[in-house]
């Protein structure tokens, strides 16, 4: 199988040409529940997860970016579904997190509930994830500044204040709710990751010149977070309009994302 390439093809068919246990790391989102129309393309979610599990390798993450569409009044639940799925499959949920986007695109829903601003980001492993490298962004309140060492319990439950001072680290680690606005730049594709949401989860859960994978590549990010991480990549695009964007955008330095991310 040959890395730093994108396959136009059904993504089942590119998976069945790996070995098992290959991949590192997948990040994708794939289209789900119709909420945006990807030249009529569907996927078989159960067969796509159980191959996901083959080839992952032990430690490998799954970045599995989802959200829910509303159908007469009610959310479809189907992102929970496929967590769940996962699960069964052999997979740890290792964390529910959210990309909260700081903007929305369904004005209607204001008039009966708050507006949906995220969506969900399941951290699937295959055992316990062999790599986490924590961004260390979260800027602390009382950074930089000295304190007085914190107390310290004892045996019989008293309390005893510990000698010295300390200083407080500037910047913490992140939480796991990243507010990172949508795709902001030229696309004709209809649903274009932010790169800085993409490169951040393959830094963490990465190392440079591992794989990469991405079975629906839309228009290039996760290929193109990869080669500016330093990771090697394969991605699957069945469309060919959408592939010769992928194509495109990796050659094309004025396709940019104008996305900063203020966490």
């Amino acid at each position: 199988m040959e890395t730093n390439k994108i396959y136009n093809e059904n993504c089942l068919d590119t998976m069945a040409s790996m070995p098992d246990d290959f991949i590192d790391l997948v990040v994708t989102s794939p289209p789900y529940d119709d909420l945006r129309d990807y030249n009529g393309y569907n996927f078989d979610f159960e067969a796509v997860a159980q191959e996901l599990y083959r080839i992952v390798s032990v430690g490998g993450v799954v970045v599995w970016i989802v959200n829910d569409a509303t159908i007469n009044g009610s959310e479809t639940g189907t992102s929970f579904r496929q967590a769940l799925y996962f699960k069964e499959l052999g997979f740890n949920l290792h964390d529910t997190m959210i990309w909260n986007k700081q903007s929305f695109s369904a004005p209607g829903s204001l008039k009966t509930r708050y507006a949906p601003v995220f969506e969900y980001m399941f951290i699937l492993s295959k055992g316990k994830p062999k790599t986490f490298n924590p961004l260390m962004d979260r800027k602390t309140t009382y950074g930089g500044t000295t304190r007085k060492r914190s107390t310290k319990r004892l045996k019989d439950g008293s309390f005893k204040q510990q000698n010295g001072y300390i200083k407080l680290r500037e910047y913490g680690q992140r939480f796991n709710v990243w507010y990172i606005p949508g795709f902001r730049g030229k696309s004709l594709h209809p649903a274009v990751f932010p790169l800085q949401l993409v490169k951040d989860h393959i830094i963490s859960w990465s190392n440079e010149s591992d794989i990469v994978y991405d079975p629906f590549m839309g228009s290039g990010t996760t290929a193109l977070a990869s080669k500016e991480t330093k990771r090697k990549y394969i991605g699957s695009e069945i469309s060919n309009e959408y592939y010769q964007m992928c194509l495109d955008r990796l050659k094309d330095t004025d396709y940019l994302d104008t996305t900063h991310n203020n966490v």
